[in-house]
């Protein structure tokens, strides 16, 4: 990635080094349990709806606190939101990769880990979405974000990949009885509680500067309320944030089961699921490396733009259920990620900049419940 006059002066910044090398290592190992938690599920049960109960269980749970999430952050910091979640997340996935090795996980542990899997990234992904406005002045945001979200892609290629291969080349535990593949998926969730482990040291060497004003202690439920009228009373948010969540409605339940069973049905490999999603971060880290020209590239206004290329995506995404092959599915999701790259960096920015920093947690907590709360 080609280095601009602009991030120059952030990457001589030690708090936004560490902040992004804490990013690298996260943002890895979160792709490892990204590929290991449906194929575990899937390995476990050969009914399609254990699948989905899995995902409901951890989506379900984030979407109701992740509203108090943003409150929490508001009020208390993104840092030490942040800092929790991921001491949490060491402990499930520690416990979630013994009982791999072992051969002692069942259904049930499968439900409650999930659960609490779910409950902790309430907290961290508003805490992780608001801490860079706390880290760099505001006059830096496109090159932060610019560097961040190119960062987490990159992650978003290789881990998948990684893991794939990982879980598919680990064999099967030698334990009679034991899953299939499950060394391999032992592995993966010990990588990403290894990963968990080093963000939190890499998050504690940051010395947040940038704190913004806050408020009066106020109840948490009354907080969310605020932040809700505030996103509502704001004309193009709450038009953004409604049409986002008709996406999300129509095409993210579909794509969290429907890949992982494609690769199981079709074609057979947790390396092929790694493949696919791998061709989707390619594509989106490309869109973002070229996300510079997004103003360029702009049909009129930023609201048209996204509806043309979100039809495009869509064209895109309609025969992707009939692939038989690998490199089908790469074909179909390089150019869908590459498309959706082009403009989240534009599109986040766009936030950061328009609501106050006392509210930005409210309000990205919002915007992810909108994504993950809706599917």
């Amino acid at each position: 990635m080609e280095i601009t006059p602009e991030q120059q002066p952030l990457l001589r910044n030690p708090n936004f080094r560490w902040m992004t090398c804490g990013n690298i290592i996260s943002n890895l190992g979160d792709q490892f349990t990204l590929i290991a938690l449906p194929w575990l599920v899937l390995k476990m049960s050969t009914d399609p709806l254990q699948l989905g109960l899995v995902i409901a269980i951890m989506s379900i749970p984030r979407a109701l606190f992740i509203l108090i999430g943003g409150a929490l952050v508001d009020h208390y910091s993104p840092k030490r939101v942040l800092m929790l979640t991921k001491y949490i997340n060491v402990l499930l996935l520690g416990v979630l990769s013994a009982l791999v090795l072992t051969n002692h996980l069942t259904m049930p542990l499968v439900y409650l880990l999930a659960l609490g899997i779910g409950l902790a990234s309430a907290f961290s992904i508003p805490s992780g979405s608001s801490l860079l406005p706390n880290v760099i002045p505001s006059s830096q945001l496109d090159a932060a974000n610019s560097i961040q979200m190119s960062v987490r892609q990159l992650a978003m290629l290789l881990g998948p990949v990684l893991a794939g291969l990982l879980i598919a080349g680990a064999g099967n535990h030698p334990s009679a009885g034991a899953i299939s593949d499950a060394l391999g998926l032992g592995l993966a969730f010990a990588l990403n509680c290894l990963s968990f482990a080093l963000s939190a040291w890499t998050l504690h060497q940051v010395d947040v500067q940038f704190l913004p004003k806050t408020s009066a202690r106020q109840p948490i439920f009354r907080a969310v309320g605020e932040g809700l009228q505030m996103v509502w009373r704001d004309q193009m948010l709450r038009t953004m944030f409604l049409y986002w969540g008709v996406i999300a409605f129509v095409v993210g339940g579909i794509t969290q089961v429907g890949l992982p069973l494609l690769a199981n049905s079709q074609l057979h490999s947790a390396a092929a699921l790694g493949l696919l999603l791998g061709a989707h971060g390619t594509g989106t880290l490309l869109g973002m490396l070229g996300s510079t020209q997004g103003r360029k590239l702009r049909v009129g206004t930023l609201g048209r733009t996204l509806l043309l290329i979100d039809g495009v995506i869509g064209i895109i995404f309609m025969p992707l259920g009939l692939i038989h092959t690998a490199w089908q599915g790469i074909a179909l999701l390089l150019p869908m990620g590459l498309l959706a790259g082009l403009m989240q960096i534009t599109v986040i920015t766009w936030i950061q900049r328009r609501v106050p920093a006392a509210m930005l947690g409210r309000t990205m907590s919002i915007m992810m419940f909108v994504f993950i709360g809706t599917p």
